[in-house]
C-alpha cells in the first residue's frame, strides 16, 4: 500500500503564515445578530476586505513571491488577473524590491487596473473572450526571463490563502461549517486545506455564480469541465475551467458547491452594506448571498465565511445595489 503527500499540507499554510507576520494584516472576524437571526446560526465572517490590496490574494502573492531567489526577484515577476492577484503580485513585488508585469483583461474594472498600476506593474491587456491569458503571460516570462506567480495554480498561492482560514480558526474554534467562493480554486483549497487537517468533522462548501459554475460541473463529473467565459458581475469568479492543482485537492476536500445567481449576489452586497456597514465586491459577496437565500441548506450551529474582498469603486457599486429590487 501506497500513499501520496497533497501538494499542500496543514505545515505548509502554517510555513506561509510565519511568513506573512508583520506583512499581511490579520483580518478581523466579523460577528452580526441579525444576521445570525436571518440564517438559523453563529456566522463568523473572515473579512478579507480589510486585507492588504483589498482582497485575500495578498496572501498568496507574497507567500509565492518571498520564496524567489535573489536572482529572480532580480529579474522580476510575471502574472495573469482579472484584478485581484494583478494588485497583489504587483504590491508584493513592491515589498521585495522588484518589478512586474501583470496580464490583465481589458474588461477589467478600472479601479483594479489602476491600483495595480499604482503598485508600479506593468499592465499588458488581453481579450478576456478571443484570448489566451496563460499562453500570454507565459510567453512573456520566457521572453524577459520572469518568474511566474499564477493566480490559483501554485502550491505556495495555495498555501497562502490558506491563512486566511487559519486565523479564522485560531480565533473562534472549532467550527461546523466553513464557506468561501469559488474562482480558480485556490482560496478554497488552502482554506479546506487547513481547516480539514485541524477539525476532520467540519463540512468546507464552496460557492460560484450560476454563470460560471465550472468547479461544480467538474466536481459533478469526476473531472475538469469546461464552460463558456462566464458573464457575471462576480468578475474575479468569471473562469471557464477549475486550475488543475486546484480541483486535484478540491475534489477531495470539498463537501459542495451552491450556485447564487447575480441578482442575489447584489441582494448580499447591499445586506453588507446597509446591515454590517462593510462594502464587499460581488466575488465576496457569493458565500453571504448562499447564507441569506437558504441555498446553503439547513446550517449547523457555527459557521464561518471568508468574505474573499471589497475591491468595487464607488460607480460600479452604486449601479450594482443603487436600485432596490
Amino acid at each position: 500500500m501506497t500513499t501520496t503527500t497533497p501538494p499542500v499540507t496543514l505545515d505548509d499554510v502554517r510555513d506561509a503564515a510565519a511568513r506573512l507576520d508583520g506583512v499581511a494584516h490579520r483580518t478581523p472576524v466579523l460577528r452580526s445578530r441579525t444576521l445570525d437571526a436571518l440564517v438559523g446560526a453563529e456566522v463568523f465572517l473572515k473579512c478579507e476586505n480589510f486585507q492588504r490590496v483589498g482582497a485575500f490574494k495578498f496572501r498568496g502573492a507574497y507567500n509565492a513571491a518571498s520564496r524567489l531567489t535573489p536572482e529572480q526577484r532580480a529579474r522580476g515577476i510575471a502574472a495573469y488577473s482579472s484584478g485581484n492577484h494583478a494588485q497583489a503580485v504587483a504590491l508584493a513585488a513592491r515589498e521585495l524590491g522588484t518589478t512586474a508585469v501583470i496580464v490583465m483583461p481589458e474588461d477589467a474594472p478600472p479601479s483594479k487596473r489602476e491600483a495595480t498600476a499604482a503598485y508600479g506593474a506593468e499592465i499588458v491587456t488581453y481579450d478576456r473572450y478571443g484570448g489566451d491569458r496563460v499562453a500570454i503571460a507565459e510567453a512573456l516570462a520566457a521572453e524577459r526571463g520572469l518568474s511566474l506567480i499564477p493566480p490559483y495554480e501554485h502550491p505556495h498561492v495555495i498555501a497562502g490563502q490558506g491563512t486566511a482560514a487559519l486565523e479564522l480558526l485560531e480565533e473562534t474554534g472549532e467550527l461546523d461549517a466553513l464557506v468561501a467562493p469559488v474562482g480558480g480554486g485556490g482560496l478554497i483549497a488552502g482554506s479546506a486545506t487547513a481547516a480539514k487537517a485541524l477539525h476532520p468533522g467540519i463540512r468546507v462548501l464552496g460557492v460560484e455564480p450560476e454563470a460560471g459554475d465550472d468547479t461544480k460541473r467538474s466536481l459533478e463529473a469526476g473531472r475538469r469541465v469546461t464552460v463558456p467565459v462566464p458573464h457575471t458581475i462576480a468578475d474575479g469568479q468569471a473562469l471557464h475551467t477549475p486550475g488543475e492543482l486546484t480541483f486535484s485537492l478540491n475534489r477531495w476536500l470539498l463537501d459542495g458547491i451552491v450556485l447564487v445567481s447575480d441578482d442575489e449576489i447584489r441582494d448580499a452586497m447591499r445586506f453588507a452594506f446597509e446591515r454590517l456597514k462593510i462594502v464587499v465586491e460581488p466575488s465576496g459577496a457569493t458565500p453571504l448571498a448562499a447564507l441569506l437565500t437558504g441555498r446553503a441548506g439547513r446550517l449547523p450551529r457555527r459557521v464561518g465565511v471568508i468574505v474573499s474582498g471589497g475591491n468595487v469603486d464607488a460607480g460600479r457599486f452604486a449601479r450594482l445595489c443603487g436600485t432596490a429590487r
